[in-house]
């Protein structure tokens, strides 16, 4: 079952296999048995306080993965997607927060321009896989074609078939040659959906991240559940499985989201040379220039403090 195939594998899990014809209790794909999209899923919100301690913990594991993949120069690409305030931005900043910007890249592509548009489909996604020793994570990926696109009438029908064809292929050809890949599709009910846009609606600073064409998601909400219901069934594949993640609660999502991830991935605490901070040089006569030949920057918070 791809939603479970490596949960409890330690640290060296591995990616588990593909969907399977396993049901759930409600004769659903045993995936969705509780899942949110189906109005079935829910559940008490994790504690702040635990959800901190936890995410400290799984940070700093990120950091010894990051370590192990420069050391070991393995490439690892991760995958987000899901329904638009499904939390997948907020997620890979928690990911993302502490690694070097140099090893671990984040990938959110712009609308394809008019010369992206001639090339062949998964061109422009290409060039941004990793080399050796790099970790990838791409906010929204080649999967666009198989969601919007195919919903909002982006691309044709010949193209979506192509895809769907050529996609479990490159993927098993990034796997075949060593590419650790990983796809998380993150599952939001429509309830929480609603209020997570009003919520960016009132927000000032988080206006922009509502656009018409994610209120125009709210009237496609079937559309947008059928297309990845056959999505799954052509890329859920045993080389490179979707794994599910519910997120009504965002705190348990972030959580469960790294905590998978670094269970599939068999690395290692990599011993780094100790660093000891040497004594300061006495002075060898340097004066420093005045500050009344530079331009500096305006004390602003000289005015926040009380008198």
């Amino acid at each position: 079952m791809a939603g479970s195939g490596a949960d409890g594998g330690g640290k060296g899990g591995g990616t588990g296999g593909g969907t399977g014809d396993r049901k759930g209790k409600d004769g659903r794909d045993g995936r969705h048995a509780n899942d949110p999209e189906t109005g079935a899923g829910g559940g008490k919100r994790l504690k702040r306080s635990l959800y901190e301690t936890e995410l400290r913990r799984l940070q700093a594991e990120l950091v010894k993965l990051q370590e192990w993949v420069r050391a070991e120069r393995t490439r690892i690409v991760v995958v987000f997607e899901g329904r638009d305030a499904a939390g997948k931005g907020s997620t890979i900043k928690r990911v993302t927060e502490f690694l070097n910007p140099r090893i671990a890249r984040i990938v959110a592509l712009p609308a394809p321009t008019e010369r992206e548009q001639t090339e062949w489909y998964f061109q422009r996604y290409i060039e941004h896989l990793p080399a050796a020793g790099q970790i990838v994570l791409f906010d929204r990926s080649w999967y666009n074609r198989a969601g919007v696109e195919r919903v909002m009438g982006f691309c044709t029908k010949e193209e979506y078939g192509r895809f769907l064809h050529q996609c479990p292929l490159l993927e098993r050809m990034l796997v075949e040659d060593g590419i650790l890949l990983r796809k998380y599709w993150f599952s939001v009910s429509d309830e929480e959906q609603q209020l997570r846009f009003r919520s960016r609606l009132e927000d000032p600073m988080r206006r922009w991240k509502l656009s018409p064409m994610d209120l125009d998601s709210i009237s496609r909400w079937e559309d947008y559940s059928r297309s990845k219901d056959e999505m799954f069934v052509h890329t859920d594949i045993p080389e490179a499985p979707w794994y599910v993640v519910e997120s009504d609660d965002k705190r348990s999502a972030r959580i469960n989201m790294i905590a998978h991830l670094l269970s599939t991935i068999p690395y290692q605490d990599v011993q780094r040379l100790p660093l000891v901070l040497p004594p300061r040089p006495p002075s060898k006569g340097y004066v420093r220039m005045p500050k009344g030949m530079q331009t500096h920057v305006p004390d602003h918070a000289a005015g926040l403090r009380p008198d």
